[in-house]
């Protein structure tokens, strides 16, 4: 309040990037219909998600006096239903990951995840429940690994997203069924490739012994020999010329 003519200057910045907020008396476009400015404050009158982060003050006095000032805004919103990303099927002995996610939430949520409505402690091996299951789970990315993959894994998951605003939201249900090898398949497959090939190299032997693949006589380099007619009488019929082939 002491400087003469103060210039006062706001500036968003989030992440790396910094925007003029307010500068040369008039507040920038994004920011026209929804903030009023006092020399003291800026109000919303609307926020977004996108408006989360760093506002800077800055007063510059005649004397080249600067002083400066930052305030850190998190617009809260609650998250949205999540997705839950889950195999419907899956080898046992092999990896399997399930994720979760969820991108409109402010803060960003931390995840839960549930088969057959039973939540997931963090250690299954502390938990009676899933102590035969081998996974790790990760509150922050909603990643849920099994590695490796069991019989007893088989059941119905869902996952949940939450961040203190709001109700906690939760996913749909899918069914994931943990399955062994099919060895008979395999080797059912294997049978009748080969069976295939077996009757493609008959066929092919076939062809050959009866003559298919063999190339046709040139009759191109054949002569043709021809024999000039003889003079003969008017009432007088015979054999004039001869062609051979």
């Amino acid at each position: 309040s002491s400087w003469s003519n103060p210039r006062i200057e706001w500036k968003f910045q989030k992440g790396s990037s910094l925007v003029l907020f307010y500068y040369g008396g008039e507040l920038t476009e994004p920011y026209k219909n929804r903030v009023q400015f006092s020399p003291t404050t800026i109000h919303f009158s609307t926020v977004t998600r996108a408006d989360t982060g760093k506002y800077i003050c800055e007063v510059v006095g005649d004397g080249s006096q600067i002083a400066k000032s930052e305030v850190n805004l998190i617009v809260q919103v609650p998250p949205s239903k999540p997705v839950a990303h889950v195999p419907t099927s899956a080898t046992i002995g092999s990896k399997a990951v399930l994720r979760c996610t969820e991108t409109d939430g402010s803060p960003p949520p931390t995840f839960r995840w549930y088969k057959d409505s039973m939540l997931m402690p963090p250690n299954p091996k502390a938990s009676l429940t899933f102590r035969n299951s081998s996974y790790t789970l990760d509150p922050a990315t909603g990643e849920l690994i099994f590695e490796p993959l069991s019989g007893f894994d088989t059941g119905d998951y869902y996952c949940e997203a939450m961040n203190n605003v709001g109700s906690p939201q939760k996913s749909d249900v899918i069914h994931m069924e943990a399955s062994e090898v099919n060895v008979g398949g395999i080797v059912a497959a294997v049978v009748v490739l080969l069976m295939v090939l077996a009757l493609v190299a008959f066929g092919i032997w076939f062809a050959y012994s009866r003559g298919f693949f063999s190339k046709r006589k040139d009759t191109a380099g054949k002569k043709v020999i021809y024999s000039q007619p003889s003079h003969r009488s008017d009432g007088e019929f015979k054999q004039t010329s001869s062609f051979l082939v």
